[in-house]
């Protein structure tokens, strides 16, 4: 399976840690998660992702903190699927 470096805030390139700012103004945090982290290899889609995520994420018909809950319920649904799938079968042959 593929693994994407984790880059820390040493490594992002100036447009990347221009988002990174932005993510920690805008959330209240100096936390930044590793998706985000993950995505900082290509900044164009890192603020393309961040931006969207703002624009879903800001006050409309549900409050932000119901839109955070349903988002971490999601997740977690997701990665309990994700866990519970059995691994595919080796390749070649059947002994």
């Amino acid at each position: 399976m593929a693994t994407v470096k984790l880059l820390s805030d040493d490594e992002l390139s100036p447009e990347a840690r221009a988002v990174f700012d932005d993510i920690r103004k805008v959330r209240k945090s100096d936390f930044v998660n590793n998706f985000w982290r993950a995505l900082a290899h290509d900044p164009k889609t890192l603020r393309r992702t961040w931006e969207s995520i703002k624009e879903v994420m800001a006050p409309g018909a549900l409050d932000p903190k119901i839109k955070e809950m349903l988002y971490v319920a999601c997740r977690s649904h997701m990665a309990a699927a994700i866990a519970s799938t059995p691994t595919p079968p080796p390749h070649g042959p059947r002994a």
